[in-house]
């Protein structure tokens, strides 16, 4: 493993941990102290539009300003959003820290820092083991939200110690960043420097390119709105109110489900590898969904958690097959726009989507955000498959020319 890739995975390890048990307990916390329903849906969503709104920034100016000072200072920002959100619980302090200090309820680590880790983690090999690369970094992130989701069994009822021990934990992260070698400053790498020898071509595959991440962008934006319904902070909120299950046991059902996801990234890899990128996606991700949608039917709180961890087990399949497939169908050199302008599109659909979950859960029906949530990301999975099923990577080119032959 080279040395930069595994600095990565080690703060990836634990930034997950923290997010994995946080989205356990984020809802349930906020509302123990006297925040609505509502409430905790804006503080989500305001949390998420920090994220949505740092993503941006670092597809801006990371590649400019320094990829390990960006990563360092957002570890430093999350730790205060931890630790900000142990001091109150009044909305007027808990919205603008959730905002400034990226507080995240989702439950899975999709932020700025994961945005820079996407773009580096390709030029650390080759095409061949490029989803492979990723499929380990989401498997690491996984097990991050797994372990996490598992400790919420050890802090049961501590809500502000959890805070403080997730902020510790995002502030340990400067570690291994400022280890990071000069190798994963673009301006240091090669691919930068052979792009710069030949700037009169540069425009060529400007167009292309920036279509293509606009279309992804778009889709992935529609996927994350429904996700953003799908939060595991109001997850876990629905798996309390409507079966009661305790905070134990939302930590063990979540351990479950991120050790499947882990699992599944794996797999994703493996199949990837025999059908394809795009169709790993599409394949995986949607009967995902119908497994979800079909929970609130369930009898009792162990079917709905089997139908949940039926869910889990395929959700997760499309994450390191996306973002290979994405750093795949642009130059090496827009990486990091790539990864941020996709990122930006779907933290904004994950920001939206909690408060009005939080709004439909309390005044409509209490499981609503799984149907409409569900049936968004169908909707994303067909439209995606129809726009992009005749653009293949480089190395599935390679493989249908050899058949051919």
């Amino acid at each position: 493993m080279p040395r930069d890739a595994g600095l990565i995975y080690a703060a990836a390890f634990l930034r997950s941990s923290s997010v994995g048990l946080i989205g356990v307990v984020l809802a349930i916390a906020l509302t123990e102290a006297g925040v609505s329903v509502a409430g905790a849906g804006a503080v989500i969503g305001a949390g998420l539009a920090g994220i949505a709104t740092m993503t941006l920034v670092v597809t801006v100016a990371a590649d400019r300003l320094g990829r390990r000072r960006a990563l360092i200072a957002l570890s430093l920002l999350t730790g205060f959003g931890y630790c900000a959100a142990a001091v109150s619980a009044n909305l007027v302090w808990l919205i603008p820290t959730a905002f400034a200090g990226m507080l995240n309820g989702m439950g899975r680590d999709r932020g700025p820092a994961g945005t820079l880790e996407q773009a580096i983690l390709p030029e650390t090999t080759d095409a061949e083991h490029r989803t492979w690369t990723l499929a380990w970094y989401n498997l690491v992130l996984d097990a991050g939200h797994a372990l996490g989701g598992l400790a919420a069994l050890a802090f049961a009822g501590e809500h502000r110690l959890i805070f403080f021990v997730c902020g510790a934990a995002a502030l340990a992260c400067v570690a291994p960043y400022s280890a990071l070698s000069a190798r994963v400053e673009m301006l240091q790498s090669p691919v930068a420097r052979a792009f710069k020898a030949r700037a009169v071509g540069d425009s060529d595959d400007e167009g292309p390119t920036r279509r293509a991440v606009g279309k992804l962008a778009l889709l992935f934006g529609i996927d994350s709105i429904g996700g953003g319904f799908l939060s595991s902070a109001l997850i876990a909120y629905w798996f309390f109110e409507r079966y009661g299950f305790s905070e134990s046991q939302l930590a063990v059902l979540f351990f479950a489900a991120r050790a499947l996801n882990a699992v599944s990234h794996v797999g994703a890899a493996w199949l990837a590898r025999r059908i394809g990128l795009l169709n790993t996606m599409v394949l995986t991700h949607l009967p995902s969904s119908l497994l979800l949608m079909i929970a609130p039917a369930a009898p009792s709180g162990g079917v709905a958690a089997m139908l949940f961890l039926g869910r889990e087990s395929l959700v997760e399949m499309d994450v390191p097959t996306r973002q290979s497939y994405v750093m795949a169908i642009v130059p090496p050199h827009r990486r990091t726009y790539a990864s941020g302008v996709t990122n930006f599109t779907r933290t904004i659909g994950w920001a939206i989507g909690p408060p009005i979950a939080g709004f439909v859960m309390q005044n409509v029906v209490l499981a609503a955000p799984l149907f409409i949530g569900g049936g968004m990301k169908i909707l994303y999975d067909i439209v995606l498959y129809r726009s992009f099923r005749h653009v293949r990577p480089p190395e599935e080119q390679d493989a249908r020319q050899i058949a051919r032959l």
